[in-house]
C-alpha cells in the first residue's frame, strides 16, 4: 500500500514540473523589454529585461499581451511585439561542454557556465547545435532551459 502511495505521489509531483501542451518558448526581440504586472501598458513595470534573445515560456495570452515565465521563475506580461520566434536557451548546469560534433567523444570547443545564453541553430534528439559568442558547436539539450 505504501508503494502505491509513493508511486502516485511521484507521478503527480513530476507531472507538475513538466510544461503544459499550450505552453511554448519564444525569445525577447530587443535589448530592452518591459515585464508588466498585467496585460496592458497601463500596468506597472515589474522588470526591465536587458538581454536580447532571452528565452521565455509563454503561459497565457490576453489580446496583444502574453503571460510569460523566465528561467528564474519571474512571471508577468509582455506585449507580443517584443517577442521573437528565434530559438535560444540558457545553460542551467554549473558547466556545459560544447563539442565539435554531437558526441562526447568529439573535440571540446568551449565550456559554457551556468546562465550563459546560446542561440540555437538546430536540435536533434539529445543534442543541439548552438552559437555562443564566437563559439559554435554541439551541446546537450538536457542542460538547457528554453527548449521543449
Amino acid at each position: 500500500m505504501l508503494r502505491i502511495i509513493i508511486i502516485i505521489f511521484s507521478v503527480l509531483f513530476f507531472e507538475s514540473l513538466s510544461f503544459s501542451q499550450d505552453e511554448y518558448f519564444l525569445t525577447l526581440r530587443y535589448d530592452k523589454v518591459h515585464l508588466r504586472q498585467g496585460p496592458s501598458r497601463e500596468y506597472p513595470i515589474k522588470i526591465l529585461y536587458k538581454k536580447k534573445f532571452l528565452p521565455v515560456l509563454i503561459q497565457d495570452k490576453s489580446d496583444n499581451f502574453r503571460k510569460i515565465r523566465d528561467h528564474e521563475n519571474n512571471s508577468g506580461w509582455i506585449h507580443v511585439s517584443q517577442l521573437s520566434k528565434k530559438k535560444a536557451a540558457i545553460v542551467i548546469d554549473e558547466q556545459l561542454i560544447m563539442f565539435k560534433n554531437p558526441t562526447i567523444y568529439s573535440k571540446p570547443i568551449a565550456v559554457l557556465k551556468k546562465g550563459r545564453l546560446a542561440k540555437i541553430i538546430k536540435c536533434k534528439e539529445i543534442w543541439c547545435k548552438a552559437k555562443s559568442d564566437k563559439y559554435k558547436g554541439w551541446i546537450k539539450k538536457g542542460s538547457l532551459w528554453g527548449l521543449l
